[in-house]
C-alpha cells in the first residue's frame, strides 16, 4: 500500500504537467499497459527508492477558468482529509491571486506535510519573482518548471522524505483474502455490506485496518473466509457534496491499493457511468481482481432481453478488458448475494493460479505456429519459449528474436488465447516480449 499524495492549486497553473512528469518517470520503468491513459487524474510515481500514489484533483474539475471557487474549495478540503501529503502549485507569472490565497488559508490549518511548488519558473528573473510567495504563510517554497522538470528533483526529495511511515501489513492480515466494496456515492454499499454480514454481528471481528478511516471486517459465513476493507466512502462526511466524481474515486484509491479483489458497484437504475468506469479502471490499472454487481436490480423494469443488454453495454465500455464477471444483485431483497460471493472468492482464485510451464508451451507454442505474428517491413518473429513470471499478478513472457515487431494486437489476441483455455475471469493480464 502506498501514501497518497494530492496536487492542488487552481486551474491552469500547471498542475497536470507536473502531474504527467511525475507519473512518467515511473511509468518510464514499467511497461506502458494499454488502457492506462484512461484515467488521467491517477497514477503511481517512485523517488529515492518510495512508491507512492499521486492524484491529480485539476482534472476532475470540468470546465476552465470560470470554475466556481467552492468546487476547488470542495476539492482541497477532500485532499486535506483523505491524502497523506498535498503539494499546492501556484503560478509564478500571475503572482498571488485571491483564489491562491483562499487556498491557503484553507492548508494552513493542516498538520498534513505542504510542500508549495511555484510552477513556472525557468529563468533567474522568475526566481527573484517568486519570493513573493512566501506572504501565502506556508514557510518554504520550491521553484521548478513542471514542462522541462528543473527544480522537480529537490521538490521530490523532500517530499519522500515528510511522507509519513505507512504500518506492516501483518502476516494474519495477508494470510487472507481482501476484497473491498467500491462505487460512486448512493449505489448502495453500506446495504450491501449489512447484507452480507447480516445481524449476526457476533460472526464478525473488526480489526483495526492498516489504513486509516479502513476498518477491516472479517468475515466468515457460509463457508467463506476473507477480510472486507470497508472504506471511508462507506461512512460519508457531510460537508463533500455528493456529485463530486473527485469523491467516488479518492476515497476509493486507499481501498483499492489494498485489496486482492475489487467489488464494483452499480446503481442499475443509472447504469454504467462515467465516475463507475473511473472506478473499474484504478482497480485494472492497480491489476486488481474485479466482479462487477448491478445492484438495485429489484427496481428495473425487465423484458426477456434485459441483463444480455445491460450486461453487453457495460462489456461496451470496457473494452479492452471485458473478461469480467457481472452479477445483477438486489441488497435489499438479498438476491444473488452468495452467488456474487462466490464469484469474489473465484476471481481471487484466477488471480493466483500459476500455469505449468510445459503444459503453457505445449499449448501455446503449438498456437503461434498456427497463427505467428505477422511480418512487419519484410520481418519474421519467431516466438520460441513462453511462460508464466512468478509475479504476485498473472504476467506473462514471450520470448522472441524480434520483440519490437509484435503489435498490440498480437499481445492482445495472446491475451484472448490464454484466456479461452485458462480461467482468469476477472483478472486483468499482463503480457511482455522479450529477446530470447
Amino acid at each position: 500500500m502506498n501514501n497518497i499524495v494530492a496536487i492542488v492549486g487552481r486551474p491552469n497553473v500547471g498542475k497536470s504537467t507536473f502531474f504527467n512528469r511525475l507519473i512518467k518517470r515511473r511509468e518510464a520503468i514499467v511497461d506502458s499497459v494499454s488502457g492506462v491513459t484512461r484515467d488521467r487524474n491517477y497514477g503511481k510515481s517512485e523517488w529515492n527508492g518510495k512508491e507512492f500514489s499521486v492524484i491529480d484533483t485539476g482534472g476532475y474539475i470540468k470546465g476552465s477558468d470560470d470554475v466556481f471557487e467552492g468546487e476547488i474549495r470542495r476539492q482541497v478540503e477532500l485532499a486535506i482529509d483523505e491524502a497523506d501529503a498535498i503539494i499546492f502549485v501556484v503560478d509564478v507569472e500571475e503572482g498571488i491571486t485571491p483564489m491562491d490565497a483562499e487556498v491557503a488559508k484553507l492548508l494552513r490549518k493542516v498538520t498534513k506535510p505542504i510542500l508549495l511548488a511555484v510552477n513556472k519558473v525557468d529563468n533567474a528573473m522568475r526566481e527573484k519573482d517568486a519570493v513573493e510567495f512566501y506572504n501565502l504563510g506556508l514557510g518554504e517554497y520550491f521553484t521548478i518548471a513542471s514542462i522541462s522538470g528543473s527544480g522537480t528533483g529537490e521538490l521530490l526529495d523532500k517530499l519522500v522524505e515528510v511522507l509519513p511511515e505507512l504500518p506492516e501489513v501483518t502476516e494474519e492480515e495477508l494470510a487472507l483474502p481482501r476484497f473491498c466494496v467500491v462505487g460512486r456515492p448512493n449505489a448502495g454499499k453500506s446495504s450491501f455490506i449489512n447484507a452480507l454480514i447480516g445481524e449476526d454481528r457476533f460472526v464478525v471481528t473488526d480489526i483495526a485496518g492498516t489504513t486509516r478511516d479502513a476498518i477491516d471486517t472479517k468475515y466468515n459465513r457460509f463457508g467463506f473466509e476473507f477480510n472486507l476493507v470497508d472504506t471511508a466512502g462507506i461512512r460519508r462526511k457531510a460537508k463533500v457534496k455528493e456529485d463530486l466524481e473527485f469523491y467516488s474515486v479518492m476515497r476509493s484509491v486507499r481501498a483499492i491499493e489494498h485489496s486482492d479483489v475489487c467489488v464494483l458497484l452499480i446503481d442499475a437504475t443509472r447504469g454504467f457511468e462515467g465516475q463507475d468506469q473511473s472506478i473499474f479502471w484504478l482497480a485494472e490499472k492497480n491489476r486488481k481482481g474485479v466482479v462487477i454487481l448491478v445492484n438495485k436490480w429489484d427496481l428495473v423494469e425487465k423484458d426477456t432481453m434485459s441483463t444480455r443488454d445491460y450486461e453487453n453495454k457495460i462489456k461496451e465500455e470496457l473494452k479492452p478488458f471485458t473478461d469480467v464477471p457481472i452479477l445483477f444483485v438486489s441488497a435489499l431483497t438479498k438476491q444473488r448475494l452468495l452467488k456474487a460471493l462466490e464469484t469474489t472468492v473465484q476471481v481471487f482464485e484466477n488471480r493466483k493460479q500459476r500455469i505449468q510451464t510445459s503444459k503453457f508451451n505445449d499449448y501455446m507454442l503449438k498456437l503461434i505456429e498456427a497463427y505467428p505474428p505477422p511480418a512487419l517491413k519484410g520481418k519474421y518473429v519467431k516466438i520460441k519459449y513462453c511462460m508464466q513470471l512468478p509475479t504476485p499478478t498473472p504476467q506473462f513472457v514471450f520470448f522472441a528474436n524480434l520483440p519490437q515487431y509484435v503489435q498490440e494486437a498480437y499481445k492482445r489476441f495472446l491475451e484472448n488465447k490464454i484466456r479461452e483455455n485458462w480461467d482468469f475471469s476477472g483478472v486483468p493480464i499482463d503480457i511482455y516480449i522479450r529477446e530470447k
